[in-house]
């Protein structure tokens, strides 16, 4: 059996934030072991660093990684984020606008009266329904809270972060060279592979060849080493998800500084904003098939106020799917290299964290096999397609028909069996949640995020009955909610005296 014992050097290919952070994982469990770790970044080739937000997951990586935020975010202009609202993407009365929260300890009070009134609206009962009310997360947002409460309040509240990406690769870059991962300023221009179809070697631009027993290929959509060398075969998502461009351009912020990121469906796709310290950062993902870069740029212009403002817009273009094999022989792919899904639901780092921490388990479990890769690389693929579908919802669900973009979303029938089924048993009435968990989707996004999506885009029956129920319960809902508010503070506040970890809340959550 191949064991990591024989490995004994690995070198990281690319930097930006995949690299940096697999050094990071790898220096905190694979040094102290005798492994040398290199990263070899190139001086020619641009971080991408458009992704300024994530999930709450990131919190985990800090955490084990014994940074506190009061070191780590304002060295990267980082807010924080409660979730994300969708403007726009429906056109059904009263769900012009939904909010996608991220759930804690304390919407364990109010989620088991969310779901009930769900299930009774899908019934066709007329009860309220529209998850914004039953999550204090929403509430921060739209009051610019942070969603850090005070020191007396015992529950925590899941968070993600909005942050400067590129400011985020630098820190991590400091952080791992502190840990002892040695760096190379150096342009890697091919792989060299031994007689057994395993890379050997890298070559520079210098003319230098550096061996080593493993390498991570972080090059980004350049897939140099697990594409291009080992020629992994590629899986396109471009049947499922149109999107395969997207424009960013900064504006400036006010004094409020909102805890929220805030997704705008527009003609040919969405627009995002998100809040930084000293910034927003603004973008626009969008389909080719549908319009020019050119008018893309138009309509986020006119969207900002920029049409006549001298701010560069940069353009970018996405490759939307995965590799079937993410780690294959003796290579990992991290990052864009490995695969991308457009950034609707800031997914791009968890799939970073989800595939250097693994792998570095199994690394310490030292099967290094093929048994051993096959397996890693079911979890990681699974990982791809549930997110992958759960992207897709927010498109079938869409009421939207004005464009030509929307009306092609809303015909594609390029669907999985998986997403076929929760469709099937949503508009059956039948227990979302419970199907949610038989397929393990709880995994990516959990139970409550599903019933959102679909009650936020009110995907109800038309005309539903009198509910004879004596009480929705949204009376409870808000007294609570209004109840703990008050334990939190503004945003802007919060962020310019970042409190320590607090280890002793409780942050389980039930759905």
């Amino acid at each position: 059996m191949e064991t990591s014992a024989t490995i004994k050097k690995i070198v990281i290919v690319g930097g930006g934030t995949a690299g940096w952070m697999t050094a990071m994982y790898m220096a905190d469990a694979l040094i102290k072991k005798g492994v040398e770790v290199w990263l070899l970044e190139s001086p020619m080739v641009d971080i991408i660093g458009v992704g300024e937000g994530s999930t709450p997951p990131l919190q985990k990586f800090f955490e084990a990684m014994n940074i506190e935020e009061a070191e780590w975010m304002p060295e990267c202009n980082a807010t924080y984020k409660s979730g994300i609202t969708f403007d726009n993407w429906s056109t059904k009365p009263g769900c012009e606008s939904f909010f996608h929260t991220f759930v804690s300890m304390l919407d364990n009070f109010t989620m088991p009266q969310f779901v009930k009134n769900v299930q009774a609206r899908v019934n066709g009962v007329d009860v309220y329904a529209h998850p914004d009310r039953f999550f204090i997360a929403h509430q921060l947002a739209n009051r610019s809270l942070a969603p850090k409460p005070n020191h007396n309040f015992p529950f925590e509240v899941w968070y993600g972060y909005h942050f400067d990406a590129t400011l985020l690769g630098k820190f991590l870059h400091k952080k791992a060279v502190q840990r002892g991962v040695r760096y190379k300023s150096c342009h890697v221009t091919h792989a060299n592979l031994d007689e057994h179809g395993a890379i050997a070697s890298i070559a520079t631009k210098d003319g230098e060849t550096i061996a080593a027993d493993f390498f991570v290929d972080c090059t980004g959509f350049a897939g140099m080493l697990i594409q291009k060398t080992l020629e992994t075969p590629y899986v396109s998502f471009k049947d499922n998800l149109f999107n395969d461009a997207a424009i960013a351009m900064p504006t400036a912020i006010g004094d409020a500084i909102p805890s929220h990121t805030v997704s705008v469906a527009m003609k040919h796709g969405w627009a995002w904003k998100i809040p930084l310290t000293n910034r927003y950062g603004n973008g626009y993902v969008y389909s080719t098939a549908f319009c020019t870069p050119e008018q893309a740029e138009q309509e986020l212009r006119e969207r900002l106020g920029l049409l006549d403002a001298d701010v560069p817009a940069r353009h970018l273009k996405m490759k939307v799917g995965r590799v079937t094999r993410h780690w294959n022989r003796n290579c990992l792919a991290v990052g864009l290299s490995q695969g991308f899904i457009e950034p609707l639901e800031a997914t791009g780092l968890l799939f970073i964290q989800r595939t250097a921490s693994v792998f570095v388990e199994y690394f310490e479990a030292g099967d290094m096999s093929e048994a051993a890769r096959e397996k890693y690389n079911r979890q990681i693929n699974d990982a791809f397609e549930g997110t992958r579908d759960f992207i897709v919802t927010h498109y079938k669900t869409s009421s939207r028909t004005d464009t030509e973009y929307w009306r092609a979303n809303a015909a594609n029938q390029n669907l999985s069996d998986s997403l076929k089924q929760l469709y099937e048993v949503w508009t059956s009435g039948k227990n979302l949640g419970a199907e949610v968990k038989r397929q393990g989707l709880d995994q990516y996004f959990a139970i409550v995020s599903w019933y959102s999506i679909m009650a936020g885009m009110g995907i109800f029956p038309d005309n539903p009955r009198p509910s004879g129920m004596p009480s929705d319960g949204m009376e409870q809902v808000d007294n609570l909610i209004a109840r703990s508010l008050v334990n939190f503070r503004d945003h802007r506040e919060v962020l310019t005296d970042i409190p320590l970890r607090e280890p002793n809340t409780l942050k389980s959550y039930f759905f």
